[in-house]
């Protein structure tokens, strides 16, 4: 396994300390006027979900996770149980909601998604990046409005809600940034 050092901590970047998968959420390289330089590290146990704050000597050394990832279709849920389909294989693998990323919320059935595991572990799955979803539900925009950048709420398909122009009315598709939950444009299709 290749090693990692504390100084080269980037935000994703997954480690094994004290034989638990660690992921980096936020890190602070701190050189105070006295004393030495320190590494604050807020880090997620990706195994457990828990989330703690530490601080590291730059040059301590951890083992590297090699982190695995595959693209699996979403499929369905049932509870707190998502289920996803291999694509070679075509089996079901269901995993719990705590490992669903936050842009998860813009995915619907059969969408392809990455599932990243370290250590036989599965710890996240990420949607696409950006998502192509019918407005089900908004308010009518007025006639004579034309303010520039005045938004109003939208739901789409997923139930998930977010800030549309006026002019979009219900039953138009839109392009979503799912990282951010912006409109991005209405689909040319």
């Amino acid at each position: 396994m290749a090693t990692i050092s504390a100084g080269d901590f980037r935000n994703g970047k997954v480690f094994v300390m004290d034989g638990q998968v660690m992921q980096v959420v936020e890190f602070q390289h701190v050189k105070p006027g006295k004393g030495a330089a320190f590494v604050r590290t807020k880090m997620k146990n990706v195994v457990t979900g828990a989330v703690t704050e530490t601080s590291f000597n730059p040059t301590a050394k951890f083992d590297e996770a090699s982190v695995e990832r595959r693209t699996m279709e979403y499929s369905y849920n049932d509870g707190d149980l998502y289920y996803f389909m291999d694509p070679e294989t075509y089996e079901l693998e269901p995993y719990n909601a705590d490992v669903l990323a936050d842009n998860f919320k813009f995915v619907k059935e059969n969408d392809p998604c990455t599932v990243y595991s370290a250590l036989g572990s599965v710890y996240n799955i990420e949607g696409p990046t950006f998502a192509n979803l019918v407005v089900t539900s908004t308010e009518p925009g007025f006639k004579g409005d034309t303010a520039t950048n005045v938004t109003k709420p939208a739901i789409l398909e997923t139930g998930a809600e977010v800030k549309v122009p006026l002019f979009i009315e219900e039953g138009e598709k839109i392009t979503i940034d799912t990282r951010t939950g912006e409109y991005l444009s209405r689909c040319k299709d």
